[in-house]
């Protein structure tokens, strides 16, 4: 299922993977997926090995796609690899690209000293940002974007009461919830954060 939003369309691989497509097509923390449409920019949130995958970085790797990743991700793939760090920004083939900073509070995951990130990708102006493996964190506040997705699991990550929270902070039009069905969260919690959210919410279909 495509969710277009002022031409640009985003896509739900499942867990937290997503492709998003203008002129250019990014994918974000490809995992198990079943997309081969060549990218022309992978972005990786963390080295965690759902985020993390260089089987399916592989699948849609060309000769000129360039990944942005943490320093411990970096080393686990091979190819045209730059690195960032939470508060860094890229501008790579006219898409600025933001590192935020994503991290538990109340958890020993992510911890963050650990410096994963998530993403503002910003398209034609506009802004799309994944949050990657977090939970309610304080620098939400100043995270500005026009399309949150957003994790709602629980366990390692927000659960989708925090999730609906973090809405009200960061204000999008629109939040996507991820990070659910596969390893961790079911739909239930999908609809629990579009139930308790502050903005409008899409649930996206796997490979609709």
């Amino acid at each position: 299922m495509v969710f277009e939003f002022h031409d640009v369309k985003i896509k739900w691989l499942g867990h937290a993977a997503f492709q998003i497509k203008k002129e250019l097509i990014i994918y974000i923390d490809p995992y198990e997926i079943e997309e081969t449409e060549p990218a022309d920019l992978v972005l990786i949130t963390h080295d965690h090995y759902d985020h993390c995958s260089p089987d399916d970085i592989v699948k849609i790797q060309k000769e000129d796609t360039i990944i942005v990743a943490p320093a411990a991700a970096a080393k686990k793939i091979t190819g045209n690899t730059k690195i960032i760090k939470p508060g860094e920004k890229l501008n790579l083939k006219g898409i600025l690209i933001q590192a935020v900073p994503a991290y538990n509070i109340n958890k020993k995951f992510h911890p963050k000293s650990a410096g994963h990130v998530g993403f503002v990708i910003t398209i034609n102006g506009i802004k799309i940002y994944h949050a990657g493996d977090t939970d309610l964190i304080p620098e939400m506040e100043v995270i500005a974007a026009d399309v949150a997705l957003l994790p709602v699991s629980g366990t390692y990550v927000m659960s989708a009461h925090e999730a609906a929270e973090a809405t009200k902070k960061i204000q999008p039009k629109i939040a996507i919830p991820m990070h659910y069905g596969s390893l961790v969260g079911t739909e239930k919690d999908a609809q629990e954060f579009s139930e308790k959210a502050h903005t409008e919410v899409k649930i996206l279909r796997k490979n609709e």
